[in-house]
């Protein structure tokens, strides 16, 4: 059995009862730094045996999966939110689910959730792009194709390169875009800014130095897509050849 399990992205106390069950229950914990990983636990007395999983190094992944097939139960765990979601772990999941060993996923803490929710923004439909490529051009393609969809887009993004994000997007897409930036959710400095972009530009700048964990969430102009659209349909419908 292998339990996906999500763990707290800020405040300890996020954890879910079935999360810490789960925890107690498993043979072996894979996690992402041990350190991170037995702080939660200690905090909550749970003494179990940790092993390092890194997604990357095939002989921690034939490791992990050695575990899995000689019947034992281990709980997958990443420094904070749920594993798979741009943290390490879909390759586990997917080969304990070709080898026929039994995997459960949590419910639990999400910074993209508690982004969504929080932000204000429409979020009954979203496109989440995870960590953005570092091309500028593949960059623009991507938010680009998110932004043709009308819909909220969520990413992440590093702190050391925020303010360089957002000032692309702008002279990207222009300032009808409403950007809104979340940092150190669930935790002790959380906060918000938000709003058209170049106000949100203003008040990261004016705060000087960006620290911590950040989600991005950005509203297209929904103007600007409009017109994008009637262009490619006016063009759609001057095309001369033949049907």
């Amino acid at each position: 059995m292998l339990y996906i399990v999500p763990t707290p992205i800020g405040n300890l106390k996020d954890i879910t009862l079935r999360a810490l069950e789960a925890l107690k229950e498993a043979d072996a914990v894979f996690c992402e730094d041990t350190r991170r990983t037995s702080h939660l636990l200690n905090h909550y007395v749970i003494q179990k045996k940790l092993f390092r999983y890194n997604e990357h190094d095939e002989r921690s992944v034939a490791a992990a999966m050695a575990w899995l097939r000689s019947g034992k139960s281990a709980a997958l765990v990443t420094d904070g939110g749920s594993p798979c979601i741009s943290d390490p772990g879909r390759k586990l999941v997917a080969l304990a689910r070709a080898n026929g060993v039994k995997v459960t996923a949590l419910p639990g803490p999400s910074a993209v959730i508690a982004a969504a929710a929080g932000s204000g923004l429409p979020a009954d439909s979203f496109v989440f792009l995870g960590f953005l490529p570092r091309s500028r051009g593949k960059i623009t393609k991507a938010i680009s194709a998110a932004f043709m969809l009308k819909k909220t887009v969520i990413l992440f993004e590093s702190p050391y390169r925020l303010k360089k994000f957002l000032a692309m997007v702008r002279e990207e897409f222009g300032p009808g875009v409403t950007a809104i930036v979340a940092r150190e959710i669930s935790k002790i400095y959380e906060e918000w800014v938000g709003g058209p972009i170049d106000e949100t530009i203003a008040k990261i700048a004016a705060a000087g130095e960006v620290k911590g964990e950040v989600v991005v969430l950005l509203r297209p102009s929904e103007l600007g897509i409009e017109e994008e659209e009637e262009v490619e349909d006016a063009l759609e419908d001057s095309d001369p050849s033949p049907a």
